[in-house]
């Protein structure tokens, strides 16, 4: 059994600041159940560009709102409390925090740990 808080990874090499906000990596690959679970904060005033390759991610958010628009159909969706979106096609989109937001994210495969989107200055990201 595996029992970790928050207050456990936040400063650590758990922590990952990418630019626009941070992964807080709860389960890693190391921890071998298969997936990792993070949560996601998206600061206010963030859009950034992204692009998973590797992953499929799921996203549930539990405070804040924003938007995740999709890149390839261009349908934008807004996000709040109580909504989940799925990249399950590994799609490229925007994330923007309207409000600061904490998301709590499963990805598949799981996260070795210490990925990171390197934002540019155009606000996209290269993928992980």
């Amino acid at each position: 059994m595996i029992v970790r808080s928050i207050d456990d990874v936040i400063n650590t090499d758990r922590d990952i600041a990418w630019g626009a906000g941070k992964s807080r990596r709860l389960l890693l690959e190391k921890d071998g159940v298969g997936y990792s679970l993070t949560e996601t904060i998206i600061e206010a005033g963030t859009e950034s560009i992204l692009e998973y390759t590797n992953h499929l991610e799921t996203c549930y958010c539990i405070e804040g709102e924003g938007w995740v628009k999709d890149l390839v159909t261009g349908e934008r969706h807004e996000i709040y409390p109580g909504v989940m979106y799925s990249l399950n096609k590994n799609d490229k989109h925007i994330l923007a925090g309207t409000t600061r937001m904490k998301l709590m994210c499963v990805f598949y495969p799981a996260l070795i740990g210490p990925e990171s989107h390197q934002l540019k200055g155009d606000g996209s990201s290269s993928s992980y």
